[in-house]
């Protein structure tokens, strides 16, 4: 089932290596482990980890960004996607993973320590909250999210966090064009741009992935993000 693994790198055109390899083996069997003991995901098949958890968080990757130096905010990261997926093919990437449940983290802890992973930090808590801690705010080059959430509401957790000139990738599924137009407005409030909508062959399977990304172009107004719950409740139109 490996050969999976290795044969949707080649497709993606993404460089691969036995340390990759062993790092996503390690991270896979610790995700089946911990999945007995909480709830991180669905998902149990190997093969299907290895394409819908993996493959699927590296299609933001490409040859111009296989090497860059940058600060990643994983935000909703669940079970470490795409944060660390991303780190494990780009040690480069410096990775902030933030998700609001305690077990989340002490899971990603293990990983990043059975891995080796340098240069991550984990954080409990809520988007909501962390986006207006001055330590974190507008600190980011790029912000990535997997979270099931309506963009506007994805781009009030996530813009705060970006710095002006850096974006937000939002991972979403090939009907995206009525949410992208219904959001336009939000994301203009949060001081970004729709830049690029990249749509990517998921290997192995007929899923056609969507990436929205989301350019910073001004400062974020102080006044979002919205207290814990606003932005879900009351999404900016």
């Amino acid at each position: 089932m490996i050969k999976t693994l290795e044969d949707g790198f080649k497709q993606l055109n993404i460089p691969y290596s036995s340390e990759i390899e062993n790092n996503f083996v390690k991270y896979r069997d610790l995700l089946k482990e911990w999945n007995q003991k909480i709830n991180i995901t669905s998902i149990e098949d190997d093969e299907e980890i290895y394409v819908k958890h993996f493959l699927d968080s590296v299609l933001l990757l490409n040859s111009g960004t296989l090497n860059e130096k940058k600060s990643i905010i994983d935000v909703g990261t669940g079970g470490g996607f795409p944060g660390y997926p991303l780190k494990i093919v780009n040690d480069n990437y410096k990775v902030t993973l933030l998700d609001s449940l305690r077990k989340r983290i002490d899971f990603l802890a293990e990983v990043a320590k059975d891995l080796g992973l340098e240069s991550v930090e984990l954080i409990h808590g809520r988007a909501e909250d962390f986006g207006q801690n001055k330590n974190y705010r507008e600190k980011f080059d790029i912000c990535v999210s997997r979270a099931v959430a309506p963009l506007n509401v994805l781009c009030e957790y996530c813009l705060p966090f970006v710095k002006v000139g850096g974006y937000f990738a939002a991972y979403k599924s090939e009907n995206i064009s009525s949410e992208i137009s219904s959001s336009e407005n939000a994301i203009k409030k949060l001081g970004g741009k729709v830049s690029e909508i990249r749509e990517i062959s998921l290997p192995g399977t007929d899923i056609v992935r969507k990436i929205v990304i989301i350019e910073k172009y001004e400062p974020t107004n102080t006044k979002y993000p919205r207290k814990a719950g606003k932005p879900s409740k009351e999404p900016l139109v």
